[in-house]
């Protein structure tokens, strides 16, 4: 878990309700806009929102554009995993 970069794909709004640490905040709705700023950044790449279905679509689109990333699904479960790794 430590070795990914973690996007979270919901809003602004939502993501200063409470995020995962260290994590970035790129909306789904900016996905293709900042595609080019997306595959800069260390690889892989865990994306995460609300429940996973956002991160899903994010997930399935940057990989059809050769992003190495998965599906981490609820922005929660994502902060679990990385709380009992560390």
């Amino acid at each position: 878990m430590k070795n990914y970069t973690i996007i979270d794909v919901r809003t602004p709004q939502e993501f200063a309700g409470g995020h995962v640490t260290n994590s970035l905040n790129i909306p789904l709705q900016e996905m293709i806009e900042r595609l080019d700023e997306i595959k800069l950044l260390p690889q892989p790449i865990m994306l995460c929102c609300a429940s996973g279905n956002r991160s899903g679509q994010a997930a399935m689109f940057l990989q059809s554009k050769g992003v190495n990333c998965v599906n981490g699904g609820s922005w929660l479960e994502v902060n679990y995993q990385i709380s009992i790794t560390h």
